[in-house]
Formats: structure tokens, sequence, C-alpha cells
């Protein structure tokens, strides 16, 4: 199992997956407005995602998990 966290707080702008979804390595997941930059949040490897933890427009912390992936 693998989790994708938060590399800064900021604000889920996108959700560009669902539960179920087959993904690849570097594949967009999410979009994370930080200091008024958008940043993409992508999957470090090849797999499904399993569970999402947030939704658009929530408010993250530093390593807060996003995305929980098998």
């Amino acid at each position: 199992m693998t989790t994708i966290v938060a590399p800064m707080p900021g604000t889920i702008l996108e959700v560009l997956v669902a539960v179920g979804d087959d993904v690849v390595e570097d594949q967009e997941l999410l979009i994370l407005e930080a200091m008024k930059m958008e940043n993409p949040i992508c999957a470090t490897c090849k797999g499904k995602i399993r569970e999402l933890t947030v939704t658009e427009k929530d408010t993250v912390q530093t390593d807060q998990i996003l995305v929980v992936m098998e």
C-alpha cells in the first residue's frame, strides 16, 4: 500500500481520479493550491486508487494523507 501526502499546506482545487481508478507512475491525481500556485500531486508508482481522503475545497496540512493506493 502506498500513501500520497501533501508536500505543503494548501487547498485542494481539483480531484482528478476516483476510487477504483487504475493509475500509472507520474499521473496527476490532485491539484493543490498553495501560495497562489497550482501544484499537481502525482502518483509515485503504478497502482489502483483505494481511498481518497480529501475532496475539492478541502484545506490540507503538510504530510496529511491525500490518497491511498494499492
